[in-house]
């Protein structure tokens, strides 16, 4: 019986890369009619099931959209910026590194944003760039997200400083990984089998995981950080009703 990574692997040899999400968005739309309901609702896409679908290296039940895909950090982050933030609704500078797909159609269609989405490999990005080398201006950003990337990034403290460099005085960034309960990061950038990375980091693609210091090494780009508690603010509810995970969010502000 073929690993996940398997056929994970399999797929991006004959599907090209660009076309499997979109793939996999439409082939789970086809299957949304078995699970019609109003248990969960997406505030991404306003569509409401039984229950969200299963996900993950190990899998997650009830956490990935049926109709959008979105998942839990996803839905966290949408409510977030509705609620706690104006960027929506005044005019806004925004660089997004891994766009994901609800939040890339939310600021795209937004006539207040200018926006700009960038990756290295990600087809659906607007342009191709290296978060550690942006090739951008000083101070040109008013707002960054950057939503699970630098758990990716050999050199995180190289892509801390970059961000820091293009974003305004006055802006902000959200710069969620995922996070351990220790007090230190867990990292070993010569460990390269991606089995070995999934098993140490949780994921293939990880070269990390975060422990408390994370907060240390944006202090030392030049960020002043703020853990936003508002997903520990929301009712249980709210949790259970939009599938949503309590975490901090991790703020980093330019003075």
């Amino acid at each position: 019986m073929p690993t996940t990574y398997q056929l994970k692997q399999f797929a991006e040899k004959v599907v090209p890369k660009k076309y499997l999400r979109v793939l996999g968005m439409y082939a789970l739309r086809a299957t949304s009619v078995l699970y019609m309901g109003n248990h969960v609702e997406c505030p991404c896409c306003g569509h409401r099931f039984a229950s969200f679908a299963s996900y993950g290296y190990v899998k997650r039940p009830n956490v990935l959209c049926r109709w959008c895909l979105s998942l839990e950090r996803h839905r966290g982050l949408w409510l977030y910026l509705h609620r706690k933030t104006d960027i929506l609704q005044r005019k806004a500078k925004i660089l997004h590194f891994a766009p994901e797909h609800q939040l890339q159609q939310l600021f795209k269609t937004n006539p207040n944003l200018d926006y700009l989405s960038a990756d290295l490999d990600m087809p659906t990005a607007m342009v191709k760039m290296d978060i550690t080398n942006i090739t951008l201006p000083d101070n040109s950003f008013d707002v960054i997200i950057c939503n699970h990337v630098l758990e990716h990034v050999p050199d995180d403290r190289k892509a801390m400083r970059e961000m820091y460099r293009v974003l305004k005085p006055g802006g902000w960034a959200i710069l969620q990984t995922p996070m351990s309960a220790l007090p230190h990061t867990v990292e070993d950038l010569t460990i390269t089998d991606p089995r070995e990375r999934e098993r140490l980091f949780g994921q293939d693609d990880h070269v990390r995981t975060y422990g408390a210091d994370k907060k240390d090494r944006l202090e030392e780009a030049g960020f002043r950080v703020v853990l936003d508690k508002f997903l520990f603010e929301l009712s249980p509810e709210e949790i259970t009703r939009y599938a949503i995970s309590r975490e901090d969010i991790w703020v980093a502000c330019k003075d």
